[in-house]
């Protein structure tokens, strides 16, 4: 990737502002969380430059890091790898956007060089538990099911669906025995050829993994996402077990608080899939990691939910590593973020042939946002 057309000039204002949003439903639990709700908040900077050129992006950021930026020469924030150094990776999705918007391309042509529109399988991540009112184990399975429907109406075709009841939420055989209907439920609902993933969020142990991976093989599941606290021997006997068994599902890992010995992991065999979120530890970071990870085999799944940015910034990623997934979707609506340009459809994300991330902002809804809930800091 070159960004080099951003190594001239110095930084000389940052507005930053925490944004609000809303899905189109709650978002129920997880297996160690309680309900995640329906406001998404993602806070965004915009970056303007001595020649008057701007770019825009989430950011997590305080005032007095904003100010260190002030003055500081762009060509310091360039990598070898194309993508932002530190301390500048704080605010990265606007320089990577600023890079775009100076040269006229996207991002992903940035990456790759090629002119062609980009389309990338995506999935519904919205299946949260949103039955845990209901006693009735078949009301509670075809609830589920009709959430899955409400994503193929959307234009979804792969799905993720959040599981391990048993593990805080109800007891343990019949919250397990729930997740396994709904699994098979929302297959039903949205057909053979969808790709079907489960999360447990750490709530599963290798026992309950067997069981669940046993009694759905016949659903053919893309991957399990987290089935327990990263350890290479559970892991290992795990692989080992479904292998005798035929059982082809991917063990994926790497969101949140990861081990840091992941990578061994995933370099040794042990995982298929590596979750690093897309925003932190960053762009940059994937820009890195992506083609290590295609050198041993293994796939890429960017991570981002509860930040609607990450719909559609992760998408770029596509162009720089083989083994890139699909992009997992958090539907939502922030009205100071114009996404109109990507379109969703057949299970695809297709990026627009715009400059930068190809987003816009909503200009009086920004400034609003600055001034109520910000800062703006300048030379």
């Amino acid at each position: 990737m070159d960004i080099s057309i951003i190594a001239t000039g110095y930084i000389v204002r940052i507005e930053w502002a925490p944004l609000e949003g809303w899905r189109p439903r709650k978002a129920g639990c997880n297996a160690r969380l309680e309900e995640h709700g329906q406001v998404v908040r993602p806070a965004i900077a915009r970056v303007t430059a001595n020649d008057g050129s701007m770019g825009w992006g989430w950011s997590r950021m305080e005032r007095g890091a904003a100010e260190a930026l002030l003055g500081r020469p762009l060509a310091e924030a360039c990598t070898p790898t194309g993508g932002i150094a530190e301390p500048y990776r704080v605010i990265e999705y606007p320089l990577l956007d600023l890079a775009g918007r100076r040269a006229g391309l996207p991002i992903y042509t940035l990456i790759d060089g090629k002119a062609e529109p980009l389309a990338v399988p995506c999935y519904d991540t919205s299946l949260y538990m949103d039955d845990l009112s209901l006693a009735d184990d078949g009301a509670a399975a075809a609830l589920i099911a009709e959430e899955a429907r409400q994503g193929l109406a959307r234009g979804h075709r792969h799905f993720k669906i959040k599981v391990g009841r048993g593990a805080m939420h109800m007891e343990l055989e019949a919250g397990t025995r729930r997740d396994i209907l709904v699994i098979r439920a929302v297959r039903e609902a949205v057909g053979p050829e969808a790709r079907l993933m489960i999360d447990a969020n750490n709530g599963y142990n290798y026992n309950l993994a067997r069981r669940v991976l046993s009694e759905t093989a016949d659903v053919r599941l893309y991957w399990l996402e987290e089935p327990f606290h990263e350890d290479p021997r559970l892991y290992e006997r795990l692989k080992t077990w479904m292998s005798a068994q035929g059982i082809e599902t991917l063990i994926a890992d790497g969101e949140g608080d990861a081990s840091p010995r992941l990578l061994d992991y995933a370099r040794d065999g042990l995982i298929d899939v590596v979750q690093y979120d897309v925003l932190r530890p960053g762009f940059s970071r994937w820009l890195e990691l992506g083609p290590q990870l295609d050198a041993w085999g293994v796939r890429s799944a960017p991570h981002h939910y509860g930040e609607p940015y990450g719909n559609y910034a992760c998408g770029h990623l596509a162009a720089a590593i083989e083994g890139f997934q699909m992009v997992e979707w958090d539907e939502a609506r922030v009205p100071e973020l114009d996404a109109s340009a990507y379109r969703l459809s057949d299970g695809l994300v297709y990026l627009p042939q715009k400059a930068g991330f190809g987003l816009a902002l909503e200009e009086n809804g920004f400034a609003r946002a600055v001034s109520e809930k910000g800062f703006v800091v300048e030379v």
